[in-house]
C-alpha cells in the first residue's frame, strides 16, 4: 500500500502538523485526521518514483557504442567523475 502525506488546515497563526498514512490507491482521500478530527488535506510531492534501467559502477560498459564515445569514456579509457 502506498503512503500518502496529509496536513491539518490550520488558521494563519498555527502551524500545520504533516503525517503519513498507509492507504490502498481506491481509497478516497481522508477529509479529517484519524486521532483528532481537524480538517486535512493530502499533500501532492514528486515522490521517488521507479527507476529502471539503473547503471551502476559495476556495469561493464561497451565503449564501442555511440552512447559511450558522447561521454568520452571510450576516449578517455575509463571514467571521469560521472556515474554510469
Amino acid at each position: 500500500m502506498p503512503t500518502y502525506i496529509y496536513e491539518t488546515l490550520t488558521k494563519a497563526s498555527e502551524t500545520p502538523e504533516r503525517f503519513e498514512i498507509f492507504q490502498r490507491m481506491s481509497e478516497a482521500p481522508l477529509l479529517t485526521h484519524p486521532e483528532n478530527g481537524k480538517p486535512i488535506k493530502k499533500i501532492i510531492t514528486g515522490g521517488q518514483g521507479i527507476r529502471r534501467n539503473v547503471i551502476r559502477r559495476s556495469t561493464v560498459i561497451n565503449k564501442s557504442l555511440p552512447a559511450a564515445t558522447a561521454c568520452k569514456c571510450a576516449k578517455s579509457g575509463g571514467h571521469h567523475g560521472h556515474n554510469h
